[in-house]
């Protein structure tokens, strides 16, 4: 029995939901904590720290991926899922009990390190659990869930504020984790294929280490500590202390986190820095722009969700058409330099926003911002794959996740840095022109907004003008970045596309960070190829025809379908009848087209069919002509010289056409 039958006959709906259901915790908790900031902010103060509370997920998240990756492939992906699930439920359950800022931070970093392990490896499960041709629809889901996620979760973290608790936005997890961790615990059997690995760990920590102290740094320079302090020197020196530390590591690690010849590939260069761009002005605009729509407009947290629909729309909707139009012209250039110019754009823009800004100029703002990220978010990984050689495959892409996902860290870090320091210059201002009560502590009504509405009009109004025009100085600064990856976009070297690399998945696409092979990401992307073969049918005569017979559709699928019964080549018919999904009458015609040419006999009165020498013959010539053709999809990777990948060729020529076969071919 195939694979997928046997993962079917385990309950592999439940495994997918349970998975599905994991990784769209992973996801959400990126953007659901961005519209409950201001009101967290509100109860426990410490708005120099707010960036740090989705900066301390993102980190640790990001910086626990490959580790988890590989210590999957080592020691089995079960054990280490159901870890991770507990270590992402239990940092739930503290973040949701916090009682003050500092507390609320470390137990993020708890979250973000079962965040990781979620996202890292999920799909690497379904790998474990479902077919090939498979593979790519389930694939389509996960990057659903992406999408779903940016979507939803502002305007969920919203709904938890106004409705209950903003401690709600992380007890909804547990309900959901539980559900996960119950199926997967109870019905995923097995460890499936296990890989050993020299696990980069001096590397993994130094370049985590060099993040932290670089985020830390900008964060505290200029609010906690002046920029000449020891404390924000030495962490910038430790910074690159720890990026010395991790060229030696990489240059002698077995299985280097992050290889260095990947910089000496121009277009891995380019698209990095365009990720960390990405990933800057994306989670940087998410959390500081919930702060503008709740504290200088006045709206609730869940109105603030809603105001952010037209990015996240934006998003979603430039992601899958660019993605489309690259899939069906090759080229990819254009996406970037185009995206970059008009993110760029978008986040000058943004820096107009002030108080008397109306609903649809702020709206189209916002969807300009969003199809900006949306026409690059696509291209980043299908660039990156596409001229790298096979044994950097799986490194270059999950380097270019890599940089979005820090990108995003400075990015929240960065804006909040110029935000507060330029927020506490203006209420200086305003204590210093008199435009305040006497007596109002300006640090106060920094660290806890909703001490604005106790002031006297003209007073409100003017604090209300300084976090306007903190958050406007947020984007000023930030537009300069955004316009450094719209120069480099224009020195992207544009490379014909191969064909397994023209679509990259949702998920990629939407920001989840990945950890997998050069193995696992090129059986995935041949998946997609798989999963997307338009005309089944016309594919198995056409294969047919090469390998020298003509047959129908049907017949050449029962015939490949009996070759993978093993060295015997027998099935009953009934059971065949049932794998193919229709009844013995339906597919009798196909059975007795075979019979008649000595491909197939029957046996035990016709209860059981049995491949011939001859049937052998013809399904081995058929293997070899799709095998032939896979090969020259990926002919650029020389699979004659890495048997790892001749062996993944092999397998899933023969898994497509026999025992994981497309069923529908032969019931019509």
């Amino acid at each position: 029995m195939g694979r997928e039958a046997g993962a079917r006959g385990r309950g592999i709906g439940l495994i997918l939901t349970a998975l599905l259901l994991g990784m769209l915790l992973g996801a959400l908790d990126q953007t659901i904590v961005s519209t409950a900031l201001p009101t967290i902010v509100s109860e426990f103060g410490g708005l120099n720290h707010l960036s740090w509370v989705v900066t301390a997920y993102m980190l640790a998240s990001t910086a626990s991926t490959p580790l988890w990756g590989k210590l999957g492939d080592q020691y089995g992906r079960k054990p280490l899922y159901v870890t991770a699930i507990v270590v992402f439920l239990l940092g739930s359950v503290l973040c949701g009990l916090s009682w003050n800022m500092f507390s609320l931070i470390g137990f993020r970093a708890l979250q973000g390190l079962g965040g990781g392990g979620l996202m890292a490896l999920g799909m690497g499960i379904v790998a474990d659990v479902v077919s090939p041709r498979e593979r790519g629809r389930y694939q389509g889901y996960f990057g659903g869930v992406f999408g779903v996620a940016s979507v939803t979760g502002p305007l969920l973290g919203g709904f938890f504020v106004d409705t209950l608790s903003w401690r709600w936005v992380f007890y909804v997890n547990l309900p959901i984790g539980a559900v996960a961790l119950a199926v997967i615990v109870a019905v995923l059997q097995g460890k499936g294929e296990q890989t050993r690995h020299r696990i980069d760990y001096a590397g993994t920590f130094a370049l985590g280490g060099a993040a932290v102290c670089l985020v830390l740094g900008t964060t505290w320079g200029g609010t906690e500590y002046s920029w000449d302090s020891p404390v924000v020197l030495g962490l910038f020196a430790g910074a690159v202390l720890l990026l010395f530390g991790w060229w030696l590591a990489e240059r002698r690690a077995a299985e280097p986190v992050l290889p260095l010849h990947l910089f000496g590939n121009s277009v891995f260069t380019i698209c990095g820095l365009i990720a960390f761009v990405i990933g800057f002005a994306m989670f940087g605009a998410l959390t500081y722009l919930a702060v503008y729509f709740q504290v200088v407009e006045g709206v609730s947290p869940t109105l603030s969700g809603l105001s952010l629909l037209p990015m996240t729309a934006g998003t979603l909707t430039m992601s899958i058409l660019s993605g489309h139009l690259i899939t069906r012209t090759g080229r990819y250039k254009v996406w970037p330099v185009l995206g970059t110019g008009i993110t760029t754009l978008a986040l000058a823009l943004c820096s107009r926003l002030d108080v008397g800004t109306g609903v649809l100029e702020r709206s189209a703002y916002l969807l300009l911002l969003g199809a900006g990220l949306g026409c690059v978010m696509q291209v980043l990984i299908i660039a990156v794959q596409n001229t790298s050689p096979y044994r950097d495959l799986g490194a270059a892409t999950s380097g270019n996740t890599f940089f979005r996902s820090i990108g995003g860290s400075f990015g929240v870090a960065a804006f909040g840095a110029i935000f507060s320091n330029r927020l506490a210059a203006g209420m200086a201002e305003l204590l210093r022109q008199g435009r305040l009560p006497a007596g109002t502590d300006p640090a106060g009504l920094q660290e806890n907004s909703a001490l604005i509405k106790r002031l006297p009009p003209e007073s409100a109004e003017a604090v209300l003008g300084s976090y306007a025009d903190a958050i406007q100085t947020v984007f000023v600064y930030a537009t300069p970045v955004a316009a450094v990856a719209f120069a480099a976009s224009w020195f992207l070297r544009e490379v014909p596309l191969r064909t397994a690399t023209r679509d990259a998945g949702m998920g990629e696409s939407m920001g989840a960070p990945t950890a997998r092979t050069s193995k696992a990401e090129l059986e995935l992307a041949l998946a997609r190829l798989l999963y997307h073969d338009r005309d089944a049918r016309a594919l198995y005569s056409r294969l047919a025809l090469h390998a020298g017979a003509d047959l129908e559709a049907g017949s050449v699928w029962a015939l490949c379908r009996l070759a993978s019964e093993g060295p015997e080549g027998s099935i009953g018919a009934a059971e065949l009848a049932a794998r193919a999904r229709t009844t013995r009458e339906h597919g009798r015609p196909y059975i007795d087209a075979l019979v008649s040419r000595g491909l197939v006999e029957r046996r035990a009165r016709g209860e059981r069919l049995a491949i011939t020498p001859a049937g052998r013959d013809l399904a081995e010539r058929i293997f070899l002509v799709r095998r032939m053709a896979m090969d020259h999809l990926v002919a650029d990777w020389q699979p004659e010289l890495h048997p790892e990948l001749a062996e993944l060729l092999e397998r899933l020529c023969r898994e497509s056409l026999g025992a994981d076969a497309d069923s529908r071919v032969f019931a019509g």
